[in-house]
C-alpha cells in the first residue's frame, strides 16, 4: 500500500536536512536526508526538491525538478520512510539521463541513506571535543 508523501517548502526545513549530513551522490541527483525530530517524527516522509544555476537557466532547472518530481511520485511512496525529511538536488546529469535510470537512482539512493548501522570501513569517525588527540 502506497503512502501520502509531504513537501517541504520553507528555507529551514531545507538548512535542517542539509546540517543532518546524511546524502547519497547518484549520477542524476543527490539525496539528503534526515529524521524529523519531536512529535512529527512518526508523519508521512516529505520531500523537497532543488536545482542550482549550474543546471543552466530557469527553463533547465524547471525541466530537471518536473523530471524529479515525477521520478520521486513513482519512487517514495514505497521506499521513503515514515518520518524522515528528505531533499532531492539534481545533478546536471538529470537533464539527459534516461528515466529508468533517474528512478533507479533515487530507490538506491532511499535503500541507502535510510540504512542504520557504523559507518563503512575506512570512514574516520569523528573524534568527540574533549577527548585530546594522540600525534604531533
Amino acid at each position: 500500500m502506497a503512502k501520502a508523501v509531504g513537501r517541504l517548502k520553507q528555507r529551514s526545513e531545507f538548512l535542517r536536512v542539509a546540517a543532518a549530513r546524511r546524502k547519497w551522490v547518484a549520477p542524476g541527483l543527490v539525496l539528503q536526508a534526515c529524521e524529523r525530530p519531536g512529535d512529527a517524527a512518526g508523519g508521512a516522509p516529505r520531500v523537497g526538491f532543488t536545482a542550482t544555476r549550474k543546471i543552466g537557466g530557469a527553463v533547465e532547472r524547471n525541466r530537471v525538478r518536473r523530471r524529479l518530481r515525477a521520478v520521486a511520485a513513482s519512487v517514495m511512496p514505497r521506499l521513503a520512510a515514515a518520518g524522515w525529511d528528505y531533499v532531492i538536488v539534481a545533478r546536471e546529469a538529470a537533464l539527459t539521463r534516461p528515466f529508468e535510470a533517474l528512478l533507479d537512482d533515487l530507490s538506491t539512493a532511499l535503500v541507502r541513506v535510510t540504512r542504520r548501522g557504523p559507518s563503512p570501513p575506512g570512514r574516520r569517525q569523528p573524534v568527540p571535543a574533549t577527548q585530546e588527540r594522540e600525534g604531533p
